[in-house]
C-alpha cells in the first residue's frame, strides 16, 4: 500500500445496531425460542419485502416522518414506470397488503407470525433504533372474530418471554370498549373527542393523576366526569372484582364481560403473569377492544412496554373490500435486547458455534483431520477446523478464546489413537470418532 493512500475510518451509525458473536449467538438463541413457541400453537411463518410502495405505507396515516424512502443512485428521472418505494416501518402495513394480495389462497382464521427487521426514522436513543427486529403474531377472521384469540395472543407472548431468562415478566390487559361505553355514558360521543381523552389517559403511568388531570380539564372534560374516569382506571389486579364495576351501558358491559373472559382463560399463569389494568388503553384509535402492555418485573431499568397490542375491528379495508377484524401483538426484541445488553443483564454466549475445534497435526494428516471433522459432523456436531499445523499450545488456546468445549486431535502418526479433550474439565482421553459422545 502507498504511504500516500488514505484509508477511511468507518464510524458506526446511529440508531444501527451490530453485536459482536457473542451477543449475536444470544439474539440468535431468543428469536429461534420466539419462533419454535409461536409454532407450537400452530401460527405459521411469512415474510415480507423490506420495500412496500410508499403510496401502500401511507395509508396507515400519519407517518411520513417515520418512512425511509429508497432510491436507486442513477435513476432515471424520465423513467416513472417503478412505483416509490419506502423501507417498512412495523409490520401490521405489510400484514395487510399481504392478506389482500391472497386473500382467496389463504385459510381463515388466518393465524401468522413473522420475525423481520424494520426501520424507524426517529431519534435514536436507548432501546430506540432506527432498525430493529420486531417479532409479531397475529389472527384475522373474516367479518367475525372468536374471544378466545384474545386470550391465546397474551398465553402465546407470556411462554416466549418467560423462556428468555429475563425475569418475571407481567401481561396487563384491558379492553377499549369499557372507557369508551363509560365516555359515551358521560355524554362524550364524538370519535375526535374520544380519541383525545384516550391519547391523555394513555399517559397514567408516565406523568401521574395530577397531570392527566389538568390535561383532561383543559381539554373541556367536566370535574366530576374526570374522578370518576380516574377511579375507573384504578381498577387492576389478578383477581379483579368485576362484580364491583358498574355497567353504565351495553358497550361498557360488552367490554367488561370480553375482558373477565380473557382474564378467566388466563388462570392457568403465576399469579404475577397476567393482570386486569383498566389504566390501559394503548393511545392509537387503531384499537378497539382488548389491549395489552407487557411489563418486566425484575429490571426495573426497562421502562415501558416488552410488547404491546390489541385488537382491531378491520385491517385490510384500505386494500380490500372486506372487513377483516383480528387480534395481534408485537414484541420489539431489539430495543428489550438493547436495555437488557447495556444494563448487563445479558451473559454473553460463546464465541463460537462449534462443539469441537479439530487440530490440525501438520499439512501431511490434513487430509486425515479433514476426514474426521466430517465424520463427526454427519454425527450432529459443530466442528471447526484449525487452519494452520501451528503448535498445540496454540491450536489449544484458540479453543479457549472462542468457549470451545471440546478439542479434538487426529493421530499425530500412523498407528496412534484419535483423543479429545474436555476444556471445562481439563481432561483428556482416547475416542473414536464413529462412537464418542459428549460428556
Amino acid at each position: 500500500m502507498s504511504n500516500s493512500q488514505k484509508t477511511y475510518k468507518p464510524k458506526p451509525i446511529s440508531g444501527f445496531p451490530e453485536w459482536l458473536p457473542e451477543y449475536r449467538a444470544v439474539e440468535l438463541k431468543w428469536l429461534d425460542h420466539i419462533r419454535k413457541t409461536f409454532e407450537s400453537y400452530g401460527f405459521c411463518s411469512i415474510e415480507t419485502p423490506a420495500v412496500e410502495e410508499l403510496d401502500v405505507l401511507r395509508a396507515k396515516g400519519e407517518v411520513d416522518k417515520e418512512i425511509y424512502v429508497l432510491e436507486r443512485l442513477h435513476k432515471d428521472e424520465d423513467d416513472d414506470s417503478e412505483a416509490r418505494l419506502a423501507l417498512h416501518f412495523d409490520q401490521t402495513v405489510p400484514l395487510a397488503r399481504y392478506v389482500a394480495q391472497h386473500f382467496n389462497d389463504l385459510v381463515f382464521p388466518f393465524k401468522r407470525y413473522q420475525i423481520q427487521k424494520v426501520w424507524r426514522g426517529e431519534r435514536p436513543q436507548l432501546g430506540r433504533m432506527r432498525e430493529f427486529y420486531q417479532c409479531d403474531i397475529d389472527v384475522l377472521h373474516v367479518d367475525n372474530l372468536p374471544i378466545s384469540f384474545d386470550a391465546e395472543i397474551p398465553a402465546m407472548i407470556y411462554e416466549a418471554l418467560d423462556g428468555l431468562d429475563i425475569g418475571r415478566v407481567q401481561l396487563r390487559i384491558n379492553n377499549r370498549k369499557i372507557l369508551i361505553g363509560f365516555l359515551n355514558a358521560c355524554g362524550i360521543e364524538a370519535q375526535d373527542e374520544i380519541t383525545e381523552i384516550t391519547r391523555i389517559v394513555d399517559k397514567l403511568e408516565k406523568i401521574g393523576e395530577d397531570e392527566v388531570a389538568a390535561e383532561l380539564k383543559k381539554a373541556g372534560i367536566l370535574p366530576e366526569t374526570i374522578e370518576k374516569l380516574l377511579t375507573l382506571a384504578r381498577n387492576k389486579g389478578h383477581n379483579l372484582d368485576f362484580t364491583k364495576i358498574q355497567s353504565l351501558n351495553d358497550m361498557m358491559k360488552e367490554g367488561l364481560d370480553e375482558l373477565k373472559f380473557v382474564m378467566d382463560t388466563l388462570a392457568h399463569l403465576p399469579d404475577h403473569a397476567a393482570i386486569a389494568d383498566l389504566s390501559i388503553v394503548r393511545g392509537l384509535d387503531y384499537y378497539t377492544g382488548t389491549v395489552y402492555e407487557t411489563q418486566l418485573l425484575d429490571v426495573p431499568e426497562f421502562s415501558g412496554s416488552v410488547c404491546s397490542g390489541g385488537r382491531y375491528d378491520d385491517l385490510a379495508s384500505s386494500y380490500i373490500n372486506k372487513k377483516l377484524p383480528g387480534v395481534g401483538i408485537s414484541i420489539g426484541l431489539s430495543r428489550l435486547f438493547d436495555v437488557l445488553k447495556q444494563n448487563g443483564k445479558i451473559e454473553p454466549g460463546p464465541k463460537s458455534p462449534a462443539d469441537i475445534l479439530m487440530v490440525l497435526p501438520s499439512e501431511e494428516r490434513r487430509q486425515e483431520a479433514m476426514e474426521t471433522a466430517r465424520t463427526l459432523r454427519a454425527r450432529g456436531y459443530k466442528v471447526e477446523m484449525y487452519h494452520a499445523p501451528q503448535k498445540v499450545k496454540k491450536q489449544l488456546s484458540y479453543a479457549e478464546k472462542k468457549s470451545i468445549p471440546y478439542v479434538w486431535f487426529p493421530p499425530f502418526e500412523d498407528g496412534s489413537d484419535h483423543e479429545v479433550k474436555d476444556m471445562g474439565k481439563g481432561e483428556q482421553s482416547p475416542a473414536d470418532p464413529d462412537n464418542w459422545e459428549k460428556s
